[in-house]
This record gives structure tokens, C-alpha cells and sequence, in this order.
């Protein structure tokens, strides 16, 4: 049977998490959510919300542009085919874009683009904790904060000394059997391994109880079917735990498969499509407790405005965030727009950044989450007071 299996890694650095009881009296009600989606590989914006209405978008997207097909948003900008779910949270007010967002950091590979995305800092290598857990570390002032990620290993979003659990899907320890009990007997007097193993076992008995371990949330092979089966499965685990009595209320996910360099539409449209499910399956999952959820899905940078000539795009700047959420404020786009005209892009070959991807996070943690201004510049964000929270979305 598919269960949940207790990260090794979790396990040692001591991360698995008990999801105990909070403080009643926290800053911020407990029924708040708020999950972060890491789009790994550079998430082409430019397809994920095509600028349809832009005069040059065509020319430069040749056999990538989108057309009738697309899923219209406004007069400019539509969504891809492959995000019916997305779209329909759209029209209903619960969803948002920022067509051209991106971090800080220029340089376009991967590995520091990441770095820059989860770590939240001015530079590359600054610090190595995530700004997702300084969030945590921030709201736990006032009360006790929990924190989730999906994934075999904890993303560097959510690593630090926050405590935070670990959840993936497969083969699952027997929490009642032999080798649980036997090594909570060998570390029982260990500080470090011994309160970890026990929380990651109160991990596993969570998933169990709240029915994340029934093996739907298993990603298995085949087709793009079988992909969106699995990544809703996966979203609905997840709103388990997010709705689950004393569960976290902040969660991070990793999804790989954006680096789209040679045959992309094919390949695009499967990892779209799973995303969407997921989205689809965490906001069924939850049920009532959407409309205190805020989801963002961001990636480390954009692609090439250009189409090249493997039918794909190259490493880019500024991408596409999404927005979703019952507790997100109907609108339009979030940012500005600043055109696919040649003397527009960014060094004549990339979408041109017009909003910084810390002013958005900082705005979702300041007015959804509660974090004050102070911690926000100097905990969550290093350097970053001259980045001004983005208002008005929540």
C-alpha cells in the first residue's frame, strides 16, 4: 500500500515536525493558508499566460503562439489551454497573473536563480535558510507556526531553523511496527534524533488519519492523464494536512519539468497540466477553508521572448507568478505590462521585469499572513526595505 514515507534527511537535521496544538491566542487566526508552488527550471511566462492581444507577440512566438485556443482573460492576456481549473478560479475573482515578475538576480542559471528565489536575498549564496521558514520563524512570535513541504527533500524555501515537516509520496513506514519502536529505543536519549523521529512518526500518523496515505497523491509514469490523476491526488493530500486539526498552516511544493528548450509545446502542456490539478485538487481538498487560502506559484525566471530553433526557448528573465485563492481580492493584472516591442525586452531577447517578486511575497505575508513590516525587512527579506510590499491583493 502507498504511504508516506519519513524523510531521511528531515529525520537527521531534525526538520519532521509535531503538528501539535497551537498558542489560542496567536497574531493570526489559524485558519489562515498559505501554500508556495516552485515551478523548477524556468516556467515560460510567455506561455502560461500569452499576451495575446500584444501586436508582436505572434512574430516573435512563431509555432509557439497560441491562438482561439487559448483561455481568454481580458482583451491582452489569456491562459494556456492546459489550465481550465486556473481559468475557471479566474473568472470567478480567485485567481490572478503578474506577467512580468522576476527576482533580483540576472544571470540566468538555474542554480542561482534558484538560490536567489528561495532564499529571498539581494545576491547569490547570501544565506542558506529560506525566506519561508524566517516567515515561519517571524509568525511563531506570536504563537506557535507549523509548516509542510511536498517533495523527497525539503526545498531550500522552507530549510532553516524553524522546525518543518517533510512529506512525500511512496512506500510508507508501519508507525505501529517494529522498526519504529526499535529505533525510538536507540534514540531515545539522543537531543537531536530523538525528538525528530518522533515527530516524524506524528507526521506519518497524521497522514494516515486525515487520508493523504490512501495512494492517490502517488506520482506514477504514463501519460499526461495519469500525470494531472497523480498532481490532484498530491493536491488533495495536501489540503489534508493544511485542514487537519492542529495541521500547518503554511506549505511549500516543488514541481520540476519547466526547462523547455527543444520540443516545448508537448512537453509544457503535460507540466501545465499538472499544475493545474494540483491546484485543482488543493482547492477541492480544502473545501471551506479555500477561502482563507492564498497559493503562489512562482519559478526562478522567465524564458527567451523568441521562439529558437528546436522548437523551444532558452533561459530568460522575468516570468509569469500566479495568484489563487479564496482569500485573494478579484482584479486584473498584478504589476504592469511592459510590451513585447523590440525596444521593450530586457538585452533584446527576454520579457523585461516590471514588478519584483519580493514586493509580491511581501505583500502576501504582510496582509494574508500577518508579518509585520520590520521582519519582513530585516528577517524574511535581507536588504529588501527598499522593496515596498504589495498592497491590496487580500
Amino acid at each position: 500500500m502507498t504511504g508516506f514515507s519519513l524523510n531521511r534527511r528531515a529525520l537527521a537535521a531534525g526538520l519532521a515536525l509535531p503538528f501539535m496544538a497551537r498558542v489560542a491566542e496567536a497574531a493570526v487566526p489559524v485558519n489562515r493558508k498559505f501554500v508556495v508552488v516552485v515551478c523548477r527550471g524556468g516556467m515560460d511566462g510567455l506561455s502560461v499566460n500569452p499576451p495575446i492581444g500584444d501586436p508582436d507577440y505572434r512574430n516573435l512566438r512563431g509555432a509557439l503562439a497560441l491562438g482561439d485556443e487559448a483561455l481568454r482573460l481580458d482583451t491582452t492576456f489569456a491562459l494556456h489551454p492546459a489550465l481550465p481549473a486556473i481559468h475557471a478560479l479566474a473568472r470567478s475573482g480567485e485567481a490572478r497573473i503578474a506577467p512580468a515578475v522576476a527576482t533580483p538576480d540576472r544571470a540566468r542559471s538555474h542554480f542561482e536563480a534558484q538560490d536567489v528565489l528561495e532564499t529571498g536575498a539581494a545576491g547569490v549564496y547570501a544565506t542558506t535558510s529560506g525566506w519561508l521558514n524566517r516567515a515561519v520563524q517571524a509568525l511563531s512570535v506570536g504563537g506557535k507556526f507549523e509548516a509542510i513541504s511536498v517533495g523527497p527533500t525539503a526545498p531550500l524555501i522552507l530549510r532553516g531553523s524553524a522546525p518543518a515537516g517533510s512529506w512525500s509520496p511512496g512506500r510508507g513506514i508501519d508507525a505501529g511496527g517494529r522498526l519504529p519502536t526499535l529505533l525510538q529505543d536507540l534514540y531515545r536519549d539522543d537531543p537531536l534524533l530523538g525528538p525528530a523521529l518522533a515527530r516524524g512518526l506524528q507526521t506519518e500518523t497524521l497522514a494516515m488519519e486525515t487520508g493523504a496515505a490512501g495512494g492517490g497523491a502517488t506520482m506514477r509514469g504514463g501519460g499526461p492523464a495519469q500525470g494531472r490523476e497523480a498532481a490532484r491526488g498530491m493536491g488533495e493530500a495536501l489540503a489534508g494536512f493544511l485542514r487537519a486539526p492542529g495541521g500547518p498552516q503554511i506549505a511549500a511544493v516543488s514541481m520540476d519539468g519547466f526547462d523547455t528548450h527543444a520540443n516545448q509545446a508537448g512537453s509544457l502542456a503535460t507540466r501545465l497540466g499538472a499544475l493545474d490539478a494540483l491546484a485543482d485538487g488543493l482547492r477541492t481538498g480544502l473545501g471551506a477553508a479555500w477561502r482563507d487560502t492564498v497559493v503562489l506559484v512562482v519559478t526562478e525566471f522567465g524564458r527567451t521572448a523568441r521562439i529558437n530553433g528546436t522548437g523551444g526557448t532558452d533561459h530568460g528573465t522575468a516570468s509569469t507568478a500566479l495568484v489563487l485563492g479564496g482569500a485573494l481580492k478579484p482584479g486584473g493584472i498584478i504589476g504592469d505590462w511592459p510590451t513585447l516591442r523590440r525596444q521593450a525586452l530586457f538585452e533584446d531577447r527576454d520579457l523585461a521585469p516590471a514588478l519584483d517578486l519580493r514586493a509580491l511575497s511581501r505583500g502576501l505575508l504582510a496582509e494574508h499572513m500577518g508579518v509585520d513590516r520590520r521582519a519582513l525587512d530585516t528577517l524574511v527579506f535581507p536588504d529588501s526595505a527598499g522593496v515596498r510590499p504589495l498592497t491590496g491583493l487580500v
